[in-house]
Order: structure tokens, then sequence, then C-alpha cells
């Protein structure tokens, strides 16, 4: 094998989605020798792999980017809730601008990482047998990039096609005329299943948990020249607000819940409050509403009432109704992921459209034509869909093999419970960062918010070692066991700590459950690092 261009450097990043793509950006002007390394043919992390029918951004378009006026004066959304080709066409606008192709080793999978104490660098291996030593270590892989495909007894002998949502063939897959599954009604499972049930001759959707969805209120924007010449001089003035605005909001975004408690207004008040939130689409009524409705459980059950008499007219048959939206439901409104739809529970109208609750029905194994179910019905199928989540936020990072200055593993480390200092780092892990990682506000805040938020932190730790000549940081136990205490104490004063989702890593076998998100909010988040640098980053020991 030839050699390769370079083996040594000072920073390698793993992923070139919105967290890799910034941190070059903040890295770059130091000097330093960096490299992204990315698995994938192309940039954008997520938005590269999420290329399954109906895949877009449940978040609204002008706060899901950088906050770069480079970026943002010449780029122009055309929809509301932007589609996988718009983002994908996003982050080619970032590279263009900015450069940073040249700095990116697209088709590079790491394989492991190891901590040599001795040279204090980082040994890195790639799959395709590349070696690389490098002093800093920053894994920017994302909150939802490591797919989870269950063990079905009988898949491998299933004759039809499967494919996970996250690892959909880049050219398509033809479900016009086909018998489609769809296990898992999340994101992914409602977007997939809205585009199935418009062509599929049958469409059989596998529910584990009904989990509410609101609607997207999807639109196009900007659609002519005077339309997109008027829009320039409003992003000029809105947008530098706003960009700060969101740096004020828990969830980093420009919205956020109005300070009064549910019970303080009356319920005339409260339920035109409600259909206002509800109107406007996307995630307010979620959001946006009262300030105590993730804290106060009849507070939340106002909210979820609301919701469901909405749901409820829009469904025909009363007994799919209640399994969608239950009257009882298993967890409060809003502490698993809040997914958007545009016609979702008018599809269950259709004749072709068939659901199965897992709950009562659950599948027993995979055929060679289909799915059997407990109650030894076969759903004869073409096309299997598996709408199935991740391990997210942590399983980025445990996917790989990282061996720290011990010899044990990160994932052998957190087995028990995950340990970080701020959600950027670990101890017996010198050198190493990430970003949207576990005990960070990540799978709570929005994307481009948090990957900036971490860039330009992580960018100024890097900037205080070359000015002190450190060549080793490395955080304390006692740091990350006081952060972790303060995860775990904020979570319990919010109705998250109830819920039974991937947010608590409730959705992975023997995987501990607790809080893998900072639920304080973004300001405070904030606030905490701040802090951090301001003691000359106390609770890290500086060598």
């Amino acid at each position: 094998m030839s050699e390769p261009p370079y083996t040594e450097l000072d920073v390698l990043i793993i992923g070139a989605g919105f967290s890799g793509l910034y941190q070059l950006h903040t890295l770059r002007p130091l000097g330093l020798r960096v490299k992204i390394f990315e698995a994938a043919p192309d940039i954008g992390g997520v938005w590269y792999w999420n290329c399954y029918p109906g895949a877009r951004v449940d978040t609204g378009s002008e706060c899901y980017q950088f906050s770069l006026s480079s970026l943002w004066k010449d780029w122009n959304w055309t929809e509301m809730f932007p589609g996988q080709n718009e983002m994908q066409q996003y982050f080619h606008h970032v590279d263009e601008k900015l450069d940073l192709k040249k700095d990116i080793c697209l088709n590079t999978r790491v394989r492991s990482a190891e901590w040599q104490e001795c040279e204090k660098k980082w040994i890195i291996r790639t799959e395709d047998g590349t070696v690389v030593r490098t002093r800093f270590f920053f894994i920017c892989a994302g909150v939802n990039t490591e797919p989870l495909i269950p063990k079905f007894e009988g898949l491998d002998t299933f004759k039809g096609v499967w494919r996970h949502t996250a690892r959909w063939p880049r050219n398509g897959l033809d479900l016009i005329g086909k018998r489609v599954a769809v296990i898992g009604t999340g994101a992914s499972g409602v977007q997939v299943s809205q585009e199935a049930a418009a062509c599929a001759s049958k469409l059989t959707i596998f529910q584990r948990t009904a989990n509410p969805c609101l609607p997207m209120r999807q639109r196009k924007i900007y659609t002519c020249t005077a339309e997109l010449e008027s829009n320039k001089k409003r992003k000029e003035d809105l947008y530098p607000a706003m960009f700060r605005r969101m740096l004020q909001t828990p969830g980093g975004l420009a919205y956020t819940s109005v300070p009064q408690t549910t019970f303080s207004v009356t319920p005339e008040e409260r339920h035109l409050f409600y259909e206002q939130l509800y109107a406007q689409g996307g995630v307010g009524l979620w959001l946006c509403g009262y300030s105590d409705a993730l804290t106060d459980r009849k507070a939340n059950d106002e909210v979820y009432a609301f919701w469901r008499r909405k749901t409820l007219r829009r469904i025909k048959d009363p007994k799919v109704a209640e399994k969608l939206a239950p009257e009882h439901p298993e967890n409060a409104f809003g502490v698993k992921r809040i997914s958007l739809e545009q016609n979702f529970y008018e599809i269950f109208n259709q004749d072709n459209v068939e659901l199965v609750d897992l709950s009562e029905n659950p599948i027993e194994r995979i055929s060679e034509d289909g799915i059997i179910t407990k109650d030894g019905t076969e759903h004869l199928i073409d096309v299997l869909v598996m709408a199935t989540g991740f391990d997210s936020i942590s399983g980025s990072i445990t996917a790989i093999d990282i061996k720290g200055k011990n010899g044990v593993t990160i994932q052998e480390k957190w087995s028990q419970g995950t340990h970080t200092y701020l959600g950027v780092a670990s101890s017996d892990f010198p050198n190493m960062f990430f970003t949207n990682g576990p005990q960070a506000p990540s799978g709570l805040c929005n994307g481009p918010t948090c990957a900036e938020i971490h860039g330009e932190w992580l960018a100024n730790l890097m900037k205080y070692a070359q000015t002190k000549h450190i060549e080793r940081i490395e955080t304390c136990p006692e740091a990350e066991e006081g952060w972790r205490q303060l995860v775990f104490g904020i979570n319990a004063m919010t109705l998250f700590a109830t819920g039974k989702s991937w947010y608590n890593g409730a959705n992975i076998e023997n995987k501990p459950f607790e809080p893998l998100s900072f639920v304080g909010g973004v300001p405070l988040y904030m606030q905490k690092c701040q802090e951090v640098a301001e003691h000359n980053y106390e609770g890290f020991v500086l060598s």
C-alpha cells in the first residue's frame, strides 16, 4: 500500500456534518495541521445518509443553518422545512464559501484509535489501512448516526428487500405497487410511511409506542426574483438579532416557551393559545407553550389532551385512532422526540394502509415472504423498512474502538454509566474531545447552534494550549462526576426523567437508563462552559 499523503497531524476530526465542518473552520486560523476523516462519499453528515423517501428537516430552515453572514447572505431556502436534496446543496454551498474539502478525506472510516502516553499522541487506524498520528482527536460524529437494527429471527431468510432508513440506497428503492412494511413511527418512519402510502399496493406500519406528531405546515418560500430581493434586505435586518437570540433560548432556536404557567391563565385563553400554536405548525405546541409544560404532569396533560382531540378527528376508525392517540399515553407529551407530519394520520383512512400494534401483537420472526406476529399472522411484504432509530448521542462514539491511557475502551468505561465533563471530554482519554456528545445539550438543541457553541469553545481551548505550550489536556474524574450529578439533578426536575426514549438510552438493550442530554438549556450550558474557561479551564489537567 502506498504511503498516505500525511501521517502526522495536530488535530484529526471525525465527521463532516455541521459539527465537523464548523470545527475545521474554527481551527484553521490557528495554523494547526487539521484534517477531517469522513466515512461517506460526500459531506453533510446525517444529511448525506438520510436519503429515504420524504426525508426532510423538522426545524425551520432559517434556524437550521450556520450563523456566519458570509454563508447566509447569498443563500436562500426554497422550503420552510428543507428536504434532503436541499440540505446537500446547502453543505456544498458551505464548502464553496469556506473551501473545506481540501482538508477532508471522504470514504475514510476510522476503525480504531489508541492513546500512546509516551508520544502524547493518538494512533488512528482507518478501514483502508491508513495509520495517522495526531496530537488531538475530535469526534464530531453526530447525535443520530449509528443505526439500530433489531436482531429479528429469520431476517437473513427474507427474500425481499430490506433497508434501514439511515442506509437507504443512493439510487432509491422502488416502492410503487409493492407490499411495504415500515417498522417504527419515529421521524423517519412517519416520513417514509407518508410517501409509501401514496404508491404502495399495501403498507403495513408496525408501531411499538404511540408517538405524537405535530403538523408540519410545509410551504414554499421565495419563489420569484422580487421575493428573493426583498428577502435579502429582510435577512440583513433580522438575522444578526435572530442568531443572537438563538443563544438565549433553551433549545438554541429563535423561539421559546412563554413565561406564564399553564393554570395561571383562564381555560379560554389557554385553549386559544394552543390553537394558535397548532395552526402555526412545526414544534410550537411542544416548545413554545407554557413554561411548566415539561416539568408539571398536569400541565403536560393539558397539552396532550388538546393534541389528542385534534388528532382523533383526523382518523375515521375509532380503534385505530385510540392506538395512535391513546387516552392514557405511555409517556408525557414531548419527552420523546416529537415528529412533524404532513398527512400521516390521514393515511390510516386509506384501504391500503394497516396499523399493527406491537405492544399487543409483537413480531415473532421474519419469514421468507414477510413478518410473522405473535398471533400467527404472516404479513406478506416485498420491501421491509427499518425505521428503528439509532444508538443515539453516545453510540457514534462507542461504535469506534477507542482505547484510552489505561487500555480501557470508551465503550467499557461508559458501559455502566456515561461520565463526561461539560459533555465534551472524558477522563482517561487525554486530548480527545467530542461535540454534540453525551451530557451536552445535544439531542435537545438545534444542531447548527450546538455545533457553533462547541466549535468556538474547543477552538479557544486549542488557542489557550498554544499560548501556554500545553501538550496534554485531560479532564479529572472529580470534575466529570460533578458534571454528571448536575446533569442528573436538572433532569430529575423535569418530565424527561420519566420518558422511555433515546433521550435516556431506553431504546437500546442493556444500555444504562440515564439522561444523555443536558436538559438545563443552552444559556446555562454556555454559562458553565464560560466559567470553566475563565478559570483557566478548571476541571482539566493541563501539562
